[in-house]
């Protein structure tokens, strides 16, 4: 889904009423893919980022920018593409960022060459976005206290038959399987409930490890802890996925996750 049109969407989100306005000190996320043509647009967005967007979203009070680049393996991941990922403290931060934006001289000024691409070769192909808030059971981005060179980051994506079956879900995280990812060290980034993308109802979120191997054994403590082989037992959980999408991801240079 387009930056546009998920701008025009945000009173949908907004209409949400009390149930977002009753957990208001959870943050929102805009995960953001740039889709790249060959690998120097990717370093092209990539440089746009670091001297344009993330000290531009930093100046707002965007505190913590996630820049990120897929590290293969999957056909149906692209390595071109850019990933990245936006805290927003409120909802009317994330709407008023764009303005914000367009206000800024620093930021127009470095974006300019980036904004002036042409038609016949754009700077990207298109830029795909979701907007989510945060779980309860962890309100607030967690970044990662490794600085491993091999440092990996997985995007999970669990999709839902329907809108029950994913609040379900998400329940089931806030019942206890966060504290599980936890206290086996699979290192979560952020969990997010998806308000508007093109694949709802889903929710996404993000784990990390200081290596490839790292994260394979700390899924199998995952697999194995107690808490875990009651909450998958629970009938009022089971059949709330789906199916699961997984994206390994590499931090880039600018990245702030």
């Amino acid at each position: 889904m387009s930056v546009c049109v998920l701008r025009c969407l945000i009173i949908s989100a907004i209409a949400l009423g009390a149930t977002i306005g009753a957990a208001a000190e959870q943050e929102f996320y805009e995960l953001r893919v740039y889709r790249n043509s060959d690998a120097a647009k990717q370093a092209a967005v990539v440089n746009y980022l670091k001297g344009a967007l993330v000290p531009a979203l930093n100046r707002m009070g965007v505190k913590t920018v996630g820049v990120f680049v897929p590290t293969g393996g999957k056909p149906e991941v692209p390595l071109t593409d850019v990933y990245v990922l936006i805290p927003f403290s409120n909802l009317n931060q994330f709407a008023e960022s764009g303005n914000i934006l367009a206000t800024d001289a620093a930021y127009t000024t470095a974006a300019s060459e980036f904004m002036a691409a042409p038609k016949q070769d754009p700077a990207y192909i298109r830029l795909e976005s979701r907007l989510m808030r945060a779980f309860a059971g962890m309100p607030v981005l967690e970044v990662p206290n490794s600085d491993s060179e091999q440092r990996l980051l997985e995007l999970r994506i669990y999709e839902s038959l329907n809108t029950q079956k994913a609040r379900l879900k998400v329940e089931m995280f806030n019942d206890g399987e966060i504290e599980v990812m936890k206290d086996v060290n699979l290192g979560p980034v952020f969990f997010g409930e998806t308000l508007i993308s093109n694949d709802v109802p889903n929710l996404t979120y993000m784990l990390s490890a200081p290596s490839e191997e790292a994260h394979g054994k700390h899924w199998g403590g995952f697999g194995k802890h107690p808490r875990w082989q009651v909450l998958k037992k629970m009938e009022k959980y089971k059949g709330t996925v789906s199916g699961i999408r997984s994206i390994k991801l590499k931090p880039a240079a600018c990245s702030q996750i």
